[in-house]
C-alpha cells in the first residue's frame, strides 16, 4: 500500500456507517434548501416556476452536474480533483478539430474527448495512488499541464469547426426535455449505481473513511483510487462536449473557472474534503441551487458580477453549515 495511507488511526466500522447517516442527513438537508430556494424565487419572479424555465435550468446544470458526479466519488475518498476545468476547456478544441465541420466525424471527436478525459484521470490516481503526492498540489499541476496541451495544440488560438450536427444532436428534444439534460440525467443515475449498488461503492466509503482500515480489511485502495480519478477525468471531458454544444465555440479557456463552479456545488451537497460522507444526491441539489440562484440573477435583471457574490455567499454559507454540524457531531 502507498505510504499515503500509512499512520492513519484506524476507526470502528460506526464510525463509517455515523458518516454515512450524517451524509444522508445532510444530503436531505439541501434538497429542503432547493425546495426553499424554488418557493422565494417564485415570490420574487413568477417567471421563474414556468416549466420552460424549469428545463432551462436543469439544461444550464448539465456542464457543471455532469463534471460535479465524478468529482463527487474522488471527494468521498478523501481526494479532491482541481482539473477538471482545464479538461473541460481542451474538449472544446480537441473535438472541434477532429470533426472538422464535418458530421461524419462526430463519433470520432466525441471519442478522443472522452479518451483524453480518462487517461488525464488515470494519470492523477495513478500518481496519487503510487507516489503519495497530494491530490490538491498534483491535480492543481496536471491543470496547468493540460492548459499548456491545449495552448500548444492550438496553437493559442481557436481551432476547429464544430459539425452541425453535433449542436444539433445534443440540443434536440425529447418531448419537452432536452438531450443535454437528458444526457445529465444519465450520468446521475450511473453515478447513483456506483455509489449505492455496486462493490466500488462501497470501497469508496472505506476509503475514505479511513484508508489504513480499508486496505487491512482487503480493499484495493490504490485501485480504486484510480477508478474514481479515471471516471472524474471522464465526467469532465463528457461535461465539456455538452459545454461545446450549448455553446458551438471553440474556445481554448471555456471551462475555466469550471473547477470551482463543481467543488462548490458538491460541498454544497454535503460532500466534504474530510472523506468518507456525502453523495451524488446531495451533489444534484447543490447543482440545482448554484444554477437556479444564478437564473434568478438573470430574470431579474441584475448585473452579471452578482453572480460571483452569490457563488461565494452560497460557498460560505455552506461551509458554515458544515462546521456547525460537525461540532454537533464531536459533542453528541
Amino acid at each position: 500500500m502507498s505510504g499515503r495511507h500509512a499512520g492513519i488511526p484506524m476507526q470502528p466500522t460506526g464510525g463509517a456507517i455515523g458518516r454515512r447517516a450524517s451524509g444522508f442527513a445532510a444530503s436531505l438537508g439541501i434538497w429542503l434548501a432547493l425546495l426553499a430556494l424554488i418557493v422565494v424565487a417564485t415570490l420574487v419572479s413568477p417567471d421563474f416556476l414556468t416549466p420552460t424555465n424549469l428545463l432551462n435550468i436543469v439544461r444550464q446544470a448539465s456542464v457543471v452536474g455532469i463534471a460535479a458526479v465524478g468529482v463527487t466519488l474522488v471527494m468521498i475518498t478523501g481526494g479532491v480533483d482541481l482539473s477538471v476545468g482545464a479538461v473541460i476547456s481542451f474538449a472544446a478544441p480537441l473535438a472541434a478539430t477532429i470533426m472538422a465541420g464535418d458530421d461524419a466525424s462526430i463519433p470520432i471527436a466525441i471519442a478522443a474527448v472522452l479518451a483524453m478525459g480518462l487517461a488525464v484521470g488515470i494519470a492523477n490516481g495513478t500518481i496519487i495512488a503510487r507516489l503519495n503526492v497530494p491530490p490538491f498540489i498534483l491535480t492543481l499541476g496536471t491543470a496547468a499541464v493540460v492548459v499548456g496541451i491545449t495552448q500548444l495544440y492550438t496553437g493559442g488560438a481557436a481551432a476547429g469547426v464544430v459539425a452541425p450536427g453535433f449542436r444539433s444532436i445534443f440540443n434536440a428534444r425529447i418531448g419537452p426535455v432536452s438531450v443535454l439534460a437528458i444526457v445529465f440525467l444519465m450520468v446521475v443515475l450511473a453515478g447513483l449505481v456506483i455509489q449505492r449498488r455496486m462493490t466500488l461503492g462501497r470501497r469508496i466509503y472505506l476509503v475514505g473513511a479511513n484508508p489504513n482500515a480499508a486496505f487491512i480489511s482487503g480493499v484495493p485502495v490504490n485501485r480504486t483510487l484510480v477508478t474514481v480519478y479515471a471516471i472524474s477525468g471522464f465526467t469532465a471531458a463528457l461535461g465539456g462536449l455538452a459545454l461545446l454544444a450549448r455553446s458551438g465555440v471553440s474556445s481554448n479557456f471555456a471551462g475555466q473557472g469550471y473547477e470551482f463552479d463543481v467543488l462548490a456545488a458538491v460541498v454544497l451537497g454535503g460532500t466534504t474534503f474530510v472523506g468518507g460522507r456525502g453523495g451524488i444526491g446531495g451533489t444534484v441539489a447543490g447543482v440545482l441551487i448554484l444554477v437556479a440562484s444564478f437564473n434568478l440573477v438573470n430574470i431579474l435583471g441584475l448585473n452579471f458580477n452578482i453572480q460571483a457574490v452569490v457563488k461565494g455567499v452560497i460557498i460560505v454559507a455552506a461551509a458554515a453549515l458544515y462546521a456547525l454540524s460537525t461540532r454537533r457531531e464531536e459533542t453528541a
